[in-house]
């Protein structure tokens, strides 16, 4: 089922006005709050995070707050079908949403279903411009989508140094790329890349006996596993994780420039929890939720209060490519059929 038409069937679904109002005040995290948040004692969280990084935060917050974490983990791209298909059938399952594809959360407020709320270390420490102008949500946590390889396999002279490298004939059988149809990240890059050099490079790439995968989480688990010795994209900071354990990974930051992914979180409208929901949000969101997610998985964080982790490249050393989630999200459908025209997947 395409993006337009579950949009279209959800939309049958009784949750707000299309028109949203101002920015809400924002809202601290209170003894009031978080007594509210227990008493209801559950929140869902779905989310394209590795689970290696998502079960462990969600762990953290309910030994802090006493509350139980569901969490529901897929890529970005089944995430929003998944979504679509529950409000069609008024099953209300979605709390929290975090996506690795900031266009959904377009297209999720040109529906109505998302819950203003802006929490009060979002509205102090976090940039203007991550965040929606009506509060519906925020940046979360920011990756890219980089190239990768196993020095076990390719000799740092030989690694490719972008792109564009990557289809020369010397790396036919040794390369492995995720959909775009399945995850948010590679949805994303996708489209910057197509931007940038054309889809006749995707039509050339995939000619390189590519081993196609679905998520943006398994090319770095392909490379470390040694199924193949290059991963043309993938999260980043799986790639950093990896060579922390001290795998034979190294991350190459394309010379063309690296696609950037922000990973927008909001409130589902429709939420039957919705004051752990706040909660869960706000401690994300705060200074402690932040310094979790970059100490364990490197992702840069969204709250100035935050550093990012310690050997990690400084985005501003990075060559990025610019996100157009307003592109995407009427062009997803296209993006991932002419994708298809040449993966034949």
């Amino acid at each position: 089922m395409r993006r337009r038409t579950l949009l279209q069937a959800a939309a049958l679904v009784p949750f707000g006005a299309r028109v949203v109002s101002a920015m809400p005040a924002a809202e601290p995290m209170t003894p009031a709050l978080i007594e509210a948040a227990k008493k209801e004692g559950k929140v869902s969280y779905y989310n394209a995070m590795d689970l290696s990084v998502a079960e462990p935060m969600a762990k953290a917050f309910e030994a802090k707050y006493g509350i139980k974490v569901m969490v529901e983990r897929s890529g970005a791209e089944r995430v929003f079908t998944r979504i679509a298909q529950e409000m069609a059938g008024k099953i209300y399952r979605a709390d929290v949403v975090n996506s690795s594809d900031a266009a959904h959360f377009i297209a999720w407020k040109r529906e109505g279903w998302l819950m203003p709320f802006v929490a009060d270390d979002v509205a102090k420490d976090v940039s203007a411009e991550m965040i929606d102008p009506d509060g519906l949500y925020c940046t979360q946590r920011i990756h890219l989508s980089a190239i990768a390889y196993n020095t076990k396999m390719i000799a740092p002279a030989d690694a490719p140094k972008g792109f564009l490298d990557l289809l020369d004939p010397k790396y036919s059988g040794k390369l492995v790329k995720a959909h775009p149809g399945y995850s948010g990240t590679i949805m994303t890059a996708t489209q910057q890349l197509s931007r940038e050099l054309g889809w006749s490079y995707f039509e050339k790439l995939s000619k390189q006996k590519v081993l196609q995968v679905q998520s943006a989480t398994d090319p770095p688990k392909r490379i470390e596993a040694g199924e193949r010795a290059i991963a043309v994209d993938g999260s980043d900071y799986l790639f950093w994780m990896s060579k922390e354990r001290g795998q034979p990974i190294e991350v190459v930051q394309p010379v063309e420039g690296t696609p950037q992914v922000s990973n927008p979180m909001g409130i589902f409208k429709s939420t039957t929890n919705p004051n752990a929901a706040k909660l869960l949000v706000s401690w994300i969101m705060s200074p402690e939720g932040q310094k979790f997610i970059v100490d364990l998985s490197g992702q840069y964080p969204a709250n100035r209060q935050v550093k990012q982790k310690e050997g990690r490249p400084a985005l501003s050393s990075i060559k990025l490519l610019r996100e157009e989630p307003a592109v995407v999200v009427d062009k997803a459908d296209q993006i991932k059929s002419q994708y298809a025209k040449y993966f034949k997947v």
